[in-house]
């Protein structure tokens, strides 16, 4: 039977097999990016309501998505190939693009939505994750849809393993489109997991699966050792590969 650990800001984190059974791990500390590194390279995450202490978790079991596993339905499939076909037109309908417009997808993720009342996504986390950004390990991508923000995802890329935060849809498959493009973009790079925390229905109809946290800590492990890959803004392509934006015109 695990414990709640309280934290001070010098205090580091239990070992994660001491977290309760819910996944509850430890309170307290903040979320400067050395702490926020220290928990995410030991299988940790913050996850708390606004007004509350910072909670630190670590469930077991914990929920992951092969990159090779992700499953595209035979429409989303369909109109993945019809995005591919125009993505270099200048008139394409549907352009996906990486690290353009994080804050925005931040705020888009943070939105109040239908099915629930409140976000975990407060101003202090919008804050940190956006210091993390421009620290280089915060990244998010887009799905623009007629020059409009429709969609998108954001996470954390530590060595070669992504923890996926969010996502959001303001029209039909937006998020999947995301979510496949950087799936593509990961898998070229040499990243085979996305970390997708929580079990959810949805998760699992794309792929994702439990995993034990033993397991999920022994993956995660080697991979948070590796070099993480270059990433820069840009368009991304259904190949996986990322077009640098063009200078600005003087």
């Amino acid at each position: 039977m695990g414990s709640l650990t309280w934290l001070d800001d010098a205090t580091p984190f239990p070992h994660p097999d001491q977290a309760l059974p819910e996944g509850l791990l430890a309170a307290g500390a903040d979320l400067s990016l050395a702490r926020l590194e220290q928990a995410y390279r030991h299988g940790i995450f913050p996850w708390f309501n606004e007004g509350d202490p910072i909670l630190w978790w670590s469930p077991d079991p914990r929920m992951v998505l092969p990159c090779a596993d992700l499953r595209i339905s035979h429409s989303l499939n369909k109109l993945l190939h019809r995005v591919a076909r125009e993505e270099r037109r200048a008139d394409a309908r549907v352009r996906i693009t990486t690290d353009l417009a994080t804050a925005e997808v931040l705020d888009a993720c943070a939105a109040p939505r239908r099915t629930q009342h409140a976000t975990w996504i407060s101003p202090l986390i919008k804050q940190a994750y956006m210091a993390w950004h421009r620290a280089g390990a915060v990244h998010s991508v887009e799905t623009w849809l007629d020059g409009d923000l429709a969609g998108g995802l954001y996470g954390v890329c530590l060595g070669r393993f992504f923890f996926g935060e969010s996502m959001f849809s303001r029209a039909s498959d937006t998020s999947k489109i995301a979510l496949a493009y950087l799936v593509r973009f990961l898998e070229s790079r040499g990243v085979r997991h996305i970390d997708c925390q929580q079990q959810t229905d949805h998760l699992a109809s794309l792929g994702a699966r439990p995993m034990p946290r033993d397991a999920f800590l022994s993956l995660l492990r080697p991979a948070v050792a590796q070099t993480a890959p270059v990433w820069q803004p840009g368009q991304l392509l259904h190949t996986g590969q990322c077009l640098p934006l063009p200078a600005p015109c003087p």
